[in-house]
């Protein structure tokens, strides 16, 4: 849940200051990092809290823009940051990771990624991604399927039979929330609900982490596609959620979006 920023009536910081908490909405794919580097945070400037809100990022734009409060947004594309930008009540935004598809792929089905356009393609395989323009992962995928024709790599017409075969199974308005301290691409492939899953290459290492029975296997760099994630700062916010931003473009939540296997922007 979002909160709102600013000053927190009764609450203290070090040397009896007031406290202040700053609503950070990030791209679930996020969390693991920005978690780290909101603990990092706080712990160099004792008095700030940081309110992390995850989900998918297109979901997160529209409840920014419905005027939940927030001061800070860190987005899995830069489209919806810019488009809060544009709107003249944010500031610029900034690129400051990047991340490539992955696919998952259940337990004996022997994808290589060599055969992984051809196994896509085949009516039998269920191809499980998330949802387009609400969430920034199912775009990336959708664009993954116009490369597969384009490079040439399948005949006319992959494209659209792709896309039209896709199971849109996470990242929706109405799509179940994720498990509680669960990876949900890897519980949907585990579960039988995909055989094969594209998403991003760091949820891919957690999934498999979790479902060892599962595998990862990279996509093609022919056809691939590069996510770039930007983050931009609400005018008037306080000072500390432009730190925060700052720490994410080029300080110490660099390391952790590099530990956590993001590439740099």
């Amino acid at each position: 849940m979002a909160v709102a920023s600013g000053v927190i009536a009764g609450a203290t910081g070090a040397g009896g200051a007031l406290a202040q908490t700053i609503a950070v909405h990030a791209a679930g794919s996020l969390r693991a990092p920005l978690t780290q580097a909101a603990q990092a945070f706080e712990q160099a400037h004792p008095g700030t809290r940081i309110a992390l809100s995850f989900g998918a990022s297109g979901l997160l734009r529209d409840r920014i823009a419905g005027g939940e409060p927030a001061d800070v947004f860190a987005s899995a594309n830069m489209a919806h940051p810019q488009s809060l930008s544009a709107g003249g009540a944010w500031g610029p935004t900034r690129a400051f990771a990047r991340n490539a598809l992955c696919a998952l792929v259940r337990p004996g089905l022997g994808v290589t990624r060599d055969t992984l356009v051809k196994a896509m393609l085949d009516p039998e395989i269920r191809v499980g991604t998330s949802t387009p323009k609400a969430d920034p992962s199912g775009d990336y995928a959708f664009e993954l399927f116009d490369r597969v024709e384009r490079s040439g790599a399948a005949p006319a017409g992959s494209a659209s039979a792709l896309a039209a075969k896709s199971l849109q199974l996470t990242g929706g308005p109405n799509s179940p929330a994720p498990p509680a301290g669960r990876n949900v691409y890897g519980m949907l492939v585990a579960n039988g609900q995909a055989d094969v899953f594209l998403t991003y290459c760091t949820n891919a290492v957690i999934a498999v982490a979790e479902e060892p029975g599962l595998q990862r296997v990279d996509v093609p760099p022919s056809i691939n596609v590069s996510a770039e994630y930007g983050v931009v700062v609400r005018k008037g916010a306080p000072a500390a959620a432009q730190a925060f931003a700052d720490e994410l473009v080029g300080g110490a939540g660099q390391r952790a979006l590099r530990q956590a296997g993001f590439l740099a922007p």
